[in-house]
């Protein structure tokens, strides 16, 4: 079983800057750390990702508990007044 810092550094890999769908981001990790030989369930991705969330190492919109429906992405700078 992948440690949680494993599992939240691939989490930021395949997170970007744009708004990406969770279930998308949770299917790209599972697939990366599946491939690194790490198994790791879609739920605990979800928690990972709820948590980076939570920390703000992530932005989301949407009820993260529904992964079709919810987004993540990257923190966007604050927008400067002007």
């Amino acid at each position: 079983m992948a440690a949680d810092s494993s599992i939240d550094t691939t989490i930021m890999q395949m997170v970007v800057g744009q708004w990406q769908k969770t279930a998308m981001v949770i299917a790209r990790t599972e697939e990366a750390l599946r491939k690194a030989g790490e198994q790791v369930s879609w739920d605990k991705i979800a928690e990972r990702i709820e948590t980076l969330d939570a920390r703000g190492a992530i932005e989301s919109q949407g009820d993260l508990t529904l992964w079709r429906n919810s987004e993540v992405r990257l923190p966007q700078p604050e927008a400067e007044d002007r």
